[in-house]
Protein backbone atom coordinates (compact mmCIF):
# COMPACT_ATOMS: atom_id res chain seq x y z
CA UNK A 1 0.00 0.00 0.00
CA UNK A 2 1.13 3.58 -1.26
CA UNK A 3 0.35 6.81 -0.16
CA UNK A 4 0.25 9.44 -2.52
CA UNK A 5 0.87 13.03 -1.23
CA UNK A 6 -1.83 14.74 -0.71
CA UNK A 7 -2.69 18.25 -3.08
CA UNK A 8 -1.23 20.81 -1.77
CA UNK A 9 -3.61 23.26 -0.32
CA UNK A 10 -5.20 26.41 -2.45
CA UNK A 11 -3.20 29.50 -2.93
CA UNK A 12 -0.11 27.63 -0.94
CA UNK A 13 1.39 26.38 -4.48
CA UNK A 14 4.17 29.10 -5.47
CA UNK A 15 5.34 27.94 -8.59
CA UNK A 16 3.21 30.69 -10.34
CA UNK A 17 3.61 33.27 -7.94
CA UNK A 18 7.74 33.39 -7.98
CA UNK A 19 8.81 36.07 -10.09
CA UNK A 20 12.19 35.70 -12.24
CA UNK A 21 14.71 37.46 -10.17
CA UNK A 22 16.07 40.33 -11.72
CA UNK A 23 19.33 42.17 -10.96
CA UNK A 24 20.53 45.62 -11.65
CA UNK A 25 22.90 46.28 -14.59
CA UNK A 26 25.36 48.22 -12.74
CA UNK A 27 25.61 46.79 -9.10
CA UNK A 28 24.08 43.49 -9.72
CA UNK A 29 21.59 43.65 -6.63
CA UNK A 30 18.33 42.25 -6.95
CA UNK A 31 15.34 44.43 -7.47
CA UNK A 32 11.77 44.91 -6.66
CA UNK A 33 10.27 47.63 -7.73
CA UNK A 34 8.10 46.95 -11.29
CA UNK A 35 9.96 50.83 -12.93
CA UNK A 36 13.36 49.33 -11.54
CA UNK A 37 12.55 45.77 -13.68
CA UNK A 38 11.85 47.16 -16.38
CA UNK A 39 14.34 49.88 -16.73
CA UNK A 40 16.62 46.67 -15.15
CA UNK A 41 18.34 49.71 -13.38
CA UNK A 42 18.18 50.63 -9.25
CA UNK A 43 17.35 53.57 -8.27
CA UNK A 44 20.77 54.49 -7.02
CA UNK A 45 22.21 53.90 -9.98
CA UNK A 46 19.81 55.42 -12.42
CA UNK A 47 19.41 59.08 -13.71
CA UNK A 48 16.37 60.86 -13.78
CA UNK A 49 16.16 61.25 -17.27
CA UNK A 50 15.96 57.39 -17.45
CA UNK A 51 12.82 57.68 -15.76
CA UNK A 52 9.50 55.45 -17.07
CA UNK A 53 7.02 58.17 -17.72
CA UNK A 54 3.56 56.81 -16.86
CA UNK A 55 0.56 58.74 -18.17
CA UNK A 56 -3.33 57.75 -17.21
CA UNK A 57 -5.66 57.80 -20.36
CA UNK A 58 -9.18 58.10 -20.96
CA UNK A 59 -10.68 55.07 -22.26
CA UNK A 60 -14.20 54.19 -23.75
CA UNK A 61 -15.89 51.22 -22.26
CA UNK A 62 -15.59 48.21 -24.65
CA UNK A 63 -18.55 47.34 -26.10
CA UNK A 64 -20.58 44.43 -24.51
CA UNK A 65 -19.71 45.56 -20.98
CA UNK A 66 -22.46 48.31 -20.10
Amino acid sequence: MTTADPDPLPGTDTREVLRPRVTCRRCHRPLHDPESRILRLGPECRDPAERVVRREVDQETLPGLD
